[in-house]
């Protein structure tokens, strides 16, 4: 799969980026020869209300209807962004899918569903694609509250071959009088190295009857493809379909392969021979991804006058590239990370475009603190061979870049879109005493999770886990990392770091990383979460943090430093807080890795603000001392794996109030377990018991809300946590 967000967004994976960016949008000039315009009769797309629109269509109209469509995308992609690499390269099977098959009754499972951009304009949502005004009615995936052409929400990899053999099962078992006929799995973009595809297959082979797979190898991933399977794929290839071995044989499978994956005559006739079939087989079409970058003008040229004029002189606009078929795909292409510059083919950076208006933009928080984590491992290779990066497909999206994997060499290791396998793996690193750091998105480490139980945290495996993009943002439905720390800080033997500043992640990463055998080594996993977009603004602008200004003084650790009360002020001594070691001295000492860091003493009110979170713990000390003259104890936990007692319990004299802010899911999240603290913990004199308020997410998925609209609907704003502080008072 994968996808993202605005890319909080790559961002990645997923998601569709909101909101307009600051300078001038450059639109790309599509000759208008060929480009749809909303509402003009003339252009056959426009006249795309429904599968019925497709079929009604002249032979020879089809490649006109691809050209539009691909013009359309191009367009589509310079002003709102998306995943517009891999649905140039399905334009053509689309459209013969939707000329073959019948729709909704027959089933089009899209794996992933990031490929469904055409599928959409086809099934009467085109004007979301024609129309910048309407860019925002459709999510970048199938969605059944969309359609009834879209059989299900799917943002993540590897599911719709288990899918389809679901759907056909309960149509083989009901009999004639079942309304699904023809069940139809889209699967490719590297999607059919996840574990769960090959279960799929083993298991439609077994189940037998009407199952069409069709398999769309564009000899990419999002990196590049990676693993065993893929040499014999390319031999298939080269054998226009007849070499062996052929996994897809081995399984049982009838098999079918398309060369003209971008030929749409070709594949209509062969998904017309398929049609109605009576058992499982799968078409291996070899399609181009990208298809149709090439006739574009490059980011440079838009730059000089002396451009050269745009030609889309080949029927459909797919144009040759030799930019396939290399030994070995990473070495293919050079772009840097996967937001700018895409071309067809074997290009990383064709996996997801920001739009025109992004472009230049500082790093979000992924690559940002990705490229940190990764500059501070490199120098290590050389003295420790067992330090490995491993990355389950979507390096780029987390500033893993190209020019880091060529000089890491075996240091790092795409693992293709494995997120199961890549955790065992890595606990297989660590049980020979290496080193393993796996890093990808919060989001799609859900997919390991009996990894991390069994063979991460069950083992104590010394592993490093670097969740990227964790907490609240503007994500699709499918990507959302509200969950993460629900998920990993309730891990038994994990510990989960949540640090706030650069300068705290990079120790943390020290820490967690440390030589097996090291004095000051964590006895298991760790996962560290990545700082998020609050914490990189205020590193950016120090007035986002008005208490500490972002200067957190280093402070003497020691193994029994006990937390003591002022008297006069009725809050925390500063001085005995523990605090954290600069990045000179990571490696000294004992660390004290789960201490919480008071970086205010005060009274009446203490602040708790978890990770992304705590910069409004500092700007709500702010408003409570300028407007109520309170002031309030500010803290950073540093972690979420357990609680401090130590300050918790020196909280009771002169608090009557202690505040939680989290940016993730509140119900079964770190807050309440401060609240069950002191409900656990009750004193007698009922002075000494604060009353606790959690700030967090519902327990709720939310699809492309933007951050700020999030924070207000939970809470999360200044005013809102003074106001529900003020109101107890």
């Amino acid at each position: 799969m994968r996808s993202a967000s605005g890319n909080g967004f790559d961002s990645s994976d997923s998601f569709a980026v909101s909101g307009a960016a600051e300078g001038t949008t450059r639109l790309h000039d599509i000759p208008p020869s060929i480009t749809p315009s909303h509402g003009d009769d003339s252009h056959l797309l426009s006249r795309i209300a429904s599968p019925a629109d497709v079929k009604a269509l002249a032979p020879n109209e089809l490649a006109e209807l691809c050209r539009e469509i691909r013009a359309t995308l191009l367009a589509y992609g310079h002003q709102h962004g998306g995943h517009i690499g891999s649905n140039l390269g399905m334009v053509e099977a689309t459209v013969a899918l939707h000329r073959v098959f019948d729709s909704p009754r027959d089933r089009i499972v899209f794996d992933v569903s990031h490929q469904s951009y055409v599928h959409k304009m086809l099934t009467g949502r085109a004007a979301a694609y024609l129309d910048p005004d309407r860019f925002s009615e459709v999510t970048g995936f199938t969605n059944p509250g969309e359609s009834k052409h879209d059989q299900f929400v799917l943002g993540h990899t590897g599911t719709s071959i288990s899918l389809a053999c679901g759907l056909a099962k309960t149509r083989d078992m009901e009999g004639p009088n079942n309304s699904i006929g023809n069940v139809i799995a889209v699967i490719g973009d590297g999607s059919l190295s996840s574990g769960v595809a090959f279960e799929g297959l083993n298991n439609a082979a077994e189940q037998g009857g009407n199952l069409i797979i069709v398999f769309n190898d564009n000899e990419m991933s999002i990196a590049g493809d990676f693993g065993g399977m893929y040499g014999p794929l390319a031999r298939l290839r080269a054998s226009g379909g007849t070499a062996q071995p052929n996994l897809f044989n081995a399984f049982g499978l009838d098999y079918r392969y398309v060369e003209a994956g971008n030929d749409v005559s070709a594949l209509v006739a062969a998904f017309e021979e398929v049609r109605d079939i009576d058992h499982p087989v799968v078409v291996h079409i070899h399609t181009l991804k990208g298809a149709g970058y090439d006739g574009e003008e490059t980011h440079a040229d838009r730059q000089t006058a002396s451009a050269s004029p745009v030609s889309f002189d080949s029927p459909t606009g797919v144009h040759p590239t030799d930019n396939v078929n290399h030994s070995e795909p990473w070495h293919s292409d050079h772009c840097n990370l996967s937001d700018h510059e895409p071309h067809e083919g074997q290009c990383e950076a064709s996996h997801w475009q920001n739009p025109d208006a992004a472009i230049g933009k500082p790093d979000d928080p992924r690559k940002h603190y990705g490229k940190m984590a990764m500059a501070a491992l490199e120098p290590r290779f050389a003295a420790e061979p067992g330090l490995v990066v491993i990355s389950p497909a979507t390096p780029g999206s987390n500033g893993i870049t190209h020019e880091f994997r060529e000089r890491a060499g075996a240091h790092y290791v795409d693992t293709g879109i494995t997120e199961s396998h890549a955790v065992a793996y890595a606990a297989g690193i660590a049980r020979a005493g290496g080193t393993p750091v796996v890093a990808t998105t919060a989001s799609f480490f859900q997919r390991a999770y009996d990894q991390f139980f069994q063979e991460m945290s069950l083992n104590r495996s010394r592993v490093t886990v670097l969740d990227f993009l964790g907490g609240l943002s503007g994500s699709d439905n499918t990507h959302s990392g509200a969950y993460d720390v629900t998920m990993f800080s309730n891990i038994p033997g994990a510990t989960m770091l949540v640090p706030t500043s650069a300068r705290d992640y990079l120790a943390d990463l020290a820490w967690a990383t440390a030589p097996a055998g090291s004095a000051d080594a964590p006895a298991g996993p760790v996962v560290i979460r990545v700082p998020g977009e609050a914490i990189l603004t205020a590193e950016r602008d120090a007035t986002l943090l008005p208490v500490t200004g972002g200067q957190i003084a280093d402070r003497p650790q020691s193994t029994s430093l006990p937390v003591s009360v002022s008297s006069a002020s009725g809050g925390i001594s500063a001085a005995t807080v523990r605090g954290t070691v600069s990045v000179t001295a990571q490696r000294a000492g004992v660390r004290h890795m789960l201490d919480w860091r008071v970086n205010q003493t005060g009274s009446h009110v203490a602040i708790i603000g978890l990770g992304n979170a705590y910069p409004l713990a500092e700007q709500t000390a702010a408003a409570l001392s300028a407007d109520y003259g309170i002031t309030a104890t500010v803290i950073d936990p540093r972690q979420c794996t357990s609680l401090d007692s130590d300050v918790l319990e020196s909280l009771r004299d002169g608090h009557q109030q202690v505040i939680t802010l989290e940016d993730g899911q509140l119900e079964g999240g770190w807050g309440e377990k401060v609240t069950a603290y002191y409900a656990n913990h009750h004193v007698s004199d009922g002075s000494r018991n604060p009353h606790v308020l959690n700030f967090g997410a519902a327990k709720e998925f939310t699809d492309r809300v933007p951050l700020g609209e999030l924070n207000e609907r939970y809470g999360l704003t200044v005013e809102q946590v003074t106001e529900a502080i003020t109101r107890c008072f």
